[in-house]
């Protein structure tokens, strides 16, 4: 039963609505826009990536879904307003990809390799702490570089 005072929409309208939400839910998806280099400072030097910064909730759940490559030097990194515990997927990722957490102070506290998944239930990613930031780039890179726990990490947009 229907309170008193609404009219039921009819179809035409219902499809109208769907499609407004569907508009807003693809622009809301869209990341911030911006770009960053995030450079890691190793025993050995500053390494960087470069790429998108995904500062929001769509931007992040997002990811690198759907990317067929990445350059040697190219990644995502990801951002959070405060510290997290959230955990990565690689959901429809067909890159095999490697993701560094870094705390508040800019120190990266983990590394994990993770693995393509096609379907569910798709294995879950995240250090033992909380983190504040995250950058993915192709697997093994950060081994290459010499990237290690406890390096320092800086963002620049």
């Amino acid at each position: 039963m229907m309170p008193t005072g609404l009219v039921r929409p009819g179809p035409r309208r219902v499809a109208m609505a769907f499609v407004g939400l569907a508009l807003v839910a693809s622009a809301c998806g869209r990341s911030s826009g911006s770009d960053g280099v995030v450079r890691i400072h190793t025993a050995h030097g500053v390494v960087a990536v470069q790429g998108p910064v995904a500062d929001t909730d769509a931007a992040r759940a997002r990811g690198l879904r759907g990317r067929a490559r990445l350059g040697p030097d190219e990644g995502m990194a990801f951002v959070f307003a405060g510290p997290t515990d959230q955990a990565f997927w690689m959901k429809d990722t067909v890159i095999p990809l490697s993701v560094a957490f870094w705390n508040r102070s800019g120190r990266i506290v983990a590394i994990r390799d993770m693995a393509s998944c096609r379907s569910d239930p798709c294995r879950t990613y995240r250090p033992a702490v909380s983190y504040l930031g995250a950058v993915e780039v192709l697997r093994g890179w950060f081994e290459a570089n010499g990237v290690r726990v406890g390096d320092r990490v800086e963002l620049e947009r």
